[in-house]
């Protein structure tokens, strides 16, 4: 059993920016070396999450929506009142989202299907550079 542990660097525009990093998580199974296994993606951050969509312009636009219409960034969060930083709603969200992925993979290659894309969302109210952890198990 070996395991890889890598981390790829992003630049967010905030705001429910919505970023397919499928590429870049198949960059590292394909430099690994490891053929057979699964792929964990984690998000470094209390305001950002992982999942899968489709990611075509559609719900580009129907999922921040619905963040919108499940927590709105317009409300006051007791977070809000902790810190002061307005961002009560990123966390929220991202909570809600949930932090990481796992993926398997097999012959060097995700097993996603066609129309799914591994996404990073970034919740919170600025720009951002973030870090996304890529641990490989396998063999």
């Amino acid at each position: 059993m070996k395991v890889l542990t890598e981390k790829i660097e992003i630049n967010t525009r905030g705001k429910t920016d919505i970023i397919d990093i499928t590429h870049k998580v198949q960059e590292v199974i394909s430099r690994s070396g490891i053929k057979e296994g699964n792929a964990l993606v984690f998000a470094v951050g209390s305001t950002a999450g992982i999942t899968t969509i489709e990611y075509e312009p559609g719900l580009l636009k129907d999922l921040p929506e619905l963040f919108e219409k499940l927590i709105p960034s317009s409300k006051t969060y007791h977070h809000d009142s902790t810190w002061g930083d307005g961002n009560g709603y990123a966390h929220l969200r991202a909570s809600m989202l949930g932090a990481s992925l796992q993926i398997p993979f097999s012959r060097g290659e995700l097993l996603l299907g066609t129309w799914q894309q591994i996404v990073f969302i970034d919740f919170d109210n600025r720009p951002r550079q973030r870090r996304i952890i890529v641990q490989l198990i396998g063999e």
